[in-house]
């Protein structure tokens, strides 16, 4: 047992053994001479008391000195054991939501058989699907993005004015001689772009941050330009907002506390915001949403006058469009897919409208083809052997099977610059309510193609002849509708019985 958890585990045991007696804490207080606040500080592990008052409590509740000092719980506490010495509970960042360790603990002991059940299976379920400690974070990321609707003033505000106090124009791109000029001058980091290309190994990793001294940057050469901006906007952006706690690497490799993970979403906002100014981009969508039809070229237009790459741009949208357009039901998505293979992997997330995004399927299911983000990534090798230049871009309106639901998706799809023969596809979609049909004009272009989808093929009821996109058998569907048909047979079964 963690030193820091015995006065939580002296308390509980406290408790226990008063409550076991029929004491109240007034009745006890009486007994041991201390006053109720200071015995209620005690159970709720605040305090630990000195040995003198430890032998008086002893007495009075008839314990052995030992017992009560004790770290052992009885057995039906095995799993808060367990649970206090995890690594999860110690990492998880509980007073980021205004909890702490005894909280828990006093939850768990309201219903000790039923909680721990809940403890067991939850330890089961991480241990099966791998998650570690960096997944909570993450989760717990995304629902503090959620509560604020990805909008945060403060770092919009110190981007808007980092821009204004170095001249640069709104609207316009920033360049690398820019962006690099002065970070290394103003901030005395050097930036290399060699390092990299000498470790193949790391060939994986935009950039690494290298503490010094003297503090480097290693940009990996192989990157766009505007991809070697974002990632120096990135570490302007942890000094101009004076985050300590930050990764060391462009993408997760190891995650020490929330705060880190917290400080890296921070240090990447403020990049966004730094390479595509606010007042432009809604400027320039209140111009789109205002024509009667999709434009795919004036959309295009927008994205590369401030030439950032697809992912970039869409998920800057769903910082900007929830706080300015009010459309706060949005989800962002991101996958990748190998060519001439058949998989496509869900990379990146994040889900404020409620739509099934198929993230949460079977590990071995096959997304539904005639998502946006899928076709344009199987029609993406056909656009490479063209050699045409650019991304893909494809507007959708998609209706779940079953479901009254529709979408207005956007999906770009580009090849991966450090992963050859990789692509990717990007999607910003929103539920076609009445808040988007009044924000965008062109929701009811006939000129979007319209197109039922499903989450995986495995669950959907669509026969080889209405879907020709069909990737493997229905085996989840089939399944779920034999399980109903003998559910109607119980219950008809059941029914006959009683009259």
């Amino acid at each position: 047992m963690r030193g820091e958890n015995l006065p939580i585990i002296f308390g509980l045991k406290l408790r226990q053994y008063r409550e076991g007696k029929g004491y109240g804490l007034k009745e006890l207080s009486e007994r041991v001479g201390l006053s109720p606040s200071y015995l209620n500080e005690i159970e709720n592990g605040k305090k630990y008391p000195k040995v003198d008052k430890i032998l008086l409590l002893a007495q009075a509740l008839e314990v052995p000195f030992d017992e009560l000092v004790s770290a052992k719980l009885g057995p039906e506490y095995t799993p808060l054991e367990a649970f206090l010495d995890s690594p999860i509970i110690q990492a998880l960042p509980l007073k980021f939501i205004g909890l702490a360790p005894r909280d828990v603990i006093e939850l768990i002991t309201r219903a000790p058989q039923e909680i721990s059940a809940l403890l067991n299976t939850l330890a089961e379920i991480a241990r099966d699907y791998d998650m570690h400690v960096e997944h909570f974070f993450h989760a717990m990321l995304r629902s503090y993005q959620q509560t604020n609707d990805n909008y945060f003033e403060e770092i919009e505000t110190a981007a808007a004015n980092f821009r204004q106090s170095h001249q640069w124009k709104p609207g316009t791109p920033l360049s690398l001689e820019q962006v690099r000029g002065v970070f290394m001058a103003e901030m005395k980091v050097a930036v290399d772009e060699e390092t990299l290309d000498q470790h193949p190994e790391l060939g994986g990793f935009r950039s690494i941050w290298v503490h010094g001294p003297p503090e480097k940057l290693l940009l990996n050469a192989r990157l766009s330009a505007r991809q070697k901006v974002f990632q120096i906007a990135r570490e302007i952006g942890y000094r101009d907002l004076k985050l300590k706690a930050r990764g060391i690497t462009s993408s997760r490799a190891d995650v020490d506390s929330f705060e880190q993970v917290l400080n890296d979403f921070k240090a990447s906002y403020y990049a966004g915001a730094l390479m595509i100014d606010q007042e432009s981009l809604v400027a320039d969508f209140t111009a789109l949403f205002a024509k009667e039809r999709w434009d795919g070229p004036a959309f295009m237009a927008i994205m590369n006058r401030f030439e950032v790459t697809p992912e970039m741009f869409l998920y800057r949208l769903t910082q900007v469009l929830p706080k300015r357009f009010r459309l706060h039901q949005q989800h962002f998505l991101r996958i990748t897919h190998e060519s001439g293979s058949g998989l496509y992997q869900v990379t990146k997330q994040f889900n404020m409208s409620g739509l099934l995004i198929p993230t949460g399927m079977g590990m071995h299911e096959h997304y539904c083809r005639r998502w946006a983000a899928v076709s344009l990534l199987r029609r993406l090798d056909d656009h490479q052997r063209r050699a045409a230049k650019g991304p893909l871009l494809l507007a959708q309106r998609a209706r779940f099977i079953n479901s009254e639901t529709e979408y207005f998706l956007l999906a770009l799809a580009r090849p991966l610059a450090l992963t050859h023969g990789s692509s990717t596809s990007v999607t910003l979609g929103f539920p076609l309510d009445e808040t988007f049909k009044q924000t965008a004009r062109f929701w009811d272009d006939p000129a979007v193609p319209r197109m039922e989808v499903n989450e995986t093929c495995e669950r959907c009821g669509l026969t080889p002849a209405e879907c020709q996109e069909r990737a493997a058998p229905p085996h989840v569907y089939e399944n779920k509708i034999a399980l109903d048909t003998r559910r109607k047979a119980l219950d008809a079964l059941l029914s006959q019985s009683k009259s």
